[in-house]
């Protein structure tokens, strides 16, 4: 295999070549999106802390747990979020990652490509902007109305934007099978 890309390397004139190999420019932005998620599992310990912190100070609210369990969940959501550009973006543009086979391979990895991913981030966004929406929902005496207006606003924005991106992807779709 290696022996066919060398060959394969070796055919293409030098410019397309070297336009080629600065898709590895991409590496270290996928690197810091890994030290990223690293930040993000450490703020879920911290969290984790806090809340079962809470329960040794004092009997939290209903609401104050439901609060800190929403921001765990959108920890975890913009941590799988992370995953989904890290893995998927490395596979798309960077390098093969070789992972054919293998009993973990997320599912959505043998058929990414780029508008598969990009409907994947626009769901993944929307679930972070619903936690996000019913946290300032459920604590609303705190929020004054413009900015419960808006953030619904944004929220519907996303959801629109998303089922625009997805339509699209489905017409590309469907244009390249006839």
């Amino acid at each position: 295999m290696s022996d066919e890309i060398a060959k394969l390397e070796k055919k293409l004139r030098p410019l397309p070549r070297w336009l080629f190999m600065t898709r590895w420019l991409q590496a270290p932005l996928y690197i810091g999106l890994v030290v990223a998620q690293a930040v993000y599992v450490w703020q879920f310990w911290v969290e984790l802390v806090h809340l079962i912190g809470m329960l040794s100070s004092k009997t939290p609210s209903e609401t104050e747990i439901m609060l800190v369990v929403l921001g765990l969940i959108d920890v975890v959501m913009i941590s799988n979020l992370l995953v989904m550009v890290i893995v998927g973006g490395w596979e798309t543009f960077v390098s093969r990652l070789g992972l054919e086979n293998h009993p973990d391979q997320p599912e959505w990895l043998s058929h990414v490509n780029a508008g598969v991913l990009k409907v994947k981030l626009a769901t993944a966004i929307i679930g972070i902007s619903s936690i996000h929406l019913l946290k300032t929902f459920i604590n609303a005496a705190s929020y004054d109305e413009k900015t419960l207006m808006w953030q619904t606003i944004i929220h519907i924005t996303f959801v629109l934007s998303a089922i625009a991106i997805a339509y699209t992807e489905k017409i590309v779709a469907s244009a390249k099978h006839h």
